[in-house]
């Protein structure tokens, strides 16, 4: 099975997706260190991305998901994942993609990204949300409330995959 833990930035995607691959015994995959260093550049300037400049990103994440697939069958990767053109540009690398979306208040995010040191500033926050199309009932995806304990995430995931066979 392969997985893309998604959200905007701060909502827990890497504490979640790391405990994720751990609990399945599968290769885990930071997306943020994927991403070009121009496109690291431009976020630590505090410059939203655009497409065409997260276009190359999602490029490296589908990449990584379809060596996964041929190599392993498994694996858990971190992606923002913000619009539904992009979850489509990585079901393409992987027709039996999962998705888990990490979704948490605005307040919440901001105390998280004034809390930890990365490229991403809290300025880019609000792009983020306006950027942001919440996964529609036809892409099934698993919505957890990002507030949740890791290991109730880990076992709310399990249980969905279980479910769906």
């Amino acid at each position: 099975m392969l997985i893309v833990v998604m959200g905007v930035s701060g909502s827990g995607k890497s504490t979640l997706g790391q405990a994720l691959a751990r609990a399945m015994g599968c290769d885990f995959q930071e997306g943020d260190a994927l991403h070009p260093p121009a496109n690291i550049a431009s976020m630590r300037a505090g410059i939203a991305l655009t497409d065409e400049d997260r276009l190359p990103w999602l490029d490296r994440v589908a990449a990584w998901i379809a060596e996964q697939r041929r190599q392993h069958g498994a694996g858990v990767i971190t992606c923002s994942a913000l619009k539904r053109s992009y979850r489509d540009h990585l079901r393409r690398a992987d027709a039996g993609l999962r998705f888990v979306y990490l979704q948490l208040p605005r307040d919440e995010l901001q105390q998280r990204l004034h809390q930890r040191d990365h490229f991403m500033p809290p300025s880019l926050l609000d792009s983020q949300l306006r950027t942001l199309e919440e996964p529609a009932p036809d892409e099934h995806v698993l919505t957890l409330d990002g507030r949740e304990s890791i290991a109730a995430g880990v076992t709310q995931v399990r249980d969905w995959l279980a479910a769906a066979g």
